[in-house]
């Protein structure tokens, strides 16, 4: 679980103010790195990336059997492969709506969730981005900007921890031969763990606290340090409150979307012919994953080689594993980008009619 991003940054009213107050003086015109034209720039630059990956792989000299394993994929399980990844991105707004706001009405739920998806496909940094556009949304449809920036904390974690500790139990059970091949307790045991590591450092990290507060007179960058850590600690407790109450969607959902993630992954390998263990897949998927935190558009290339290089580490063929890590690539790029873009021009619409009314409920 990487440490949680920076609370998004939202406008926030003095203290004791109504909280039409705090919504009205929240409203913002749409952030200039959210604009249609940027969007749709960062979009073609990832699409052409991976447009040159395909075309190496088509083209490039030895790479003759990625090549025959592209050109002979099974179209039913590229279809598989397509429906498990739809699945994923419901099951994200499934989440996204009882942590945020249990009032949302379900369009709206969809329409932002989706907006963020789509933006996570063309920005990398672990949905940072995603998270921060659909905060702009939350504000501007009328939720309090200080339960935005908590409740991002809280989404992202709640996110974050499936992965972690999935790898932390099927780390554990690979390491003493209950599951899976027989693999290095480097392979196994060291990254189940690191991933208890980083599991028990998010749980204490409230123990740090909120802070003191910050007077009236310091300086921007003084009370925005200090805005961040609250958010950061405040959303950290409430990600372990929301866990613990054991809500059927919140838990579905962070599960889900995790594990139709992975099954996307396993599909295509099967797409090639390829047959790697499920628990194989699964305990790759997260190390592969972490390339997504280079700062390149789209992940395209950390994300890519990341996953290959993991994979192969762990003994999946590496033909197979580049074809299949290539078409999962595709299908997570377009995918989310399509219904993403198509929420974001609806939810604009819906922002320019009714304005903070929209989640005023929340």
């Amino acid at each position: 679980m990487s440490p949680p991003p920076p609370p998004p940054e939202v406008a926030t009213s003095a203290p004791g103010a109504s909280g039409s107050a705090t919504r009205s003086s929240a409203r913002a015109a749409l952030p200039s790195e959210f604009e249609p034209r940027k969007l749709i720039k960062h979009a073609l630059q990832v699409a052409a990336l991976i447009g040159v990956l395909v075309l190496v792989a088509l083209l490039a000299p030895g790479l003759g059997e990625v090549r025959d394993h592209l050109t002979e994929a099974k179209p039913a399980w590229v279809a598989a492969a397509v429906g498990l990844e739809l699945l994923s991105c419901i099951s994200y707004v499934l989440m996204f709506r009882p942590i945020f706001c249990r009032q949302m009405p379900w369009k709206s739920a969809n329409q932002i969730g989706w907006s963020e998806m789509g933006m996570g496909s063309i920005v990398p940094a672990s949905g940072a981005a995603g998270l921060a556009l659909g905060a702009w949304a939350l504000v501007q449809g009328g939720m309090a900007p200080e339960r935005v920036a908590r409740r991002s904390v809280a989404f992202f974690l709640i996110k974050s921890s499936v992965n972690f500790v999935a790898v932390a139990v099927l780390g554990t059970v690979m390491a003493i031969g209950l599951v899976g091949p027989d693999l290095s307790l480097w392979l196994t045991a060291f990254p189940a763990f690191l991933s208890l590591l980083v599991i028990a450092a998010i749980l204490l990290l409230p123990r740090l606290g909120e802070g003191a507060p910050v007077a009236d007179d310091a300086s921007k960058v003084k009370r925005g340090v200090a805005a961040a850590r609250r958010s950061v600690i405040t959303g950290t407790r409430e990600a372990v409150e929301i866990a613990r109450s054991g809500d059927p969607l919140v838990l579905v959902g962070a599960f889900g979307y995790w594990i139709w993630d992975n099954a996307v992954l396993w599909a295509t390998f099967h797409a090639f012919g390829a047959h790697v263990s499920i628990w194989v897949v699964l305990l790759g998927y997260l190390i592969g994953q972490l390339g997504g935190l280079l700062p390149i558009p789209g992940g395209i290339g950390g994300i890519d080689g990341g996953l290959i290089g993991t994979l192969i580490v762990f003994g999946a063929p590496a033909a197979a594993t580049a074809a299949a890590v290539l078409t999962y690539r595709v299908i997570l790029f377009w995918l989310p980008l399509i219904g993403g873009a198509i929420a974001f021009i609806s939810l604009r619409r819906r922002l320019a009619r009714e304005g903070d009314q929209l989640l005023i409920s929340c």
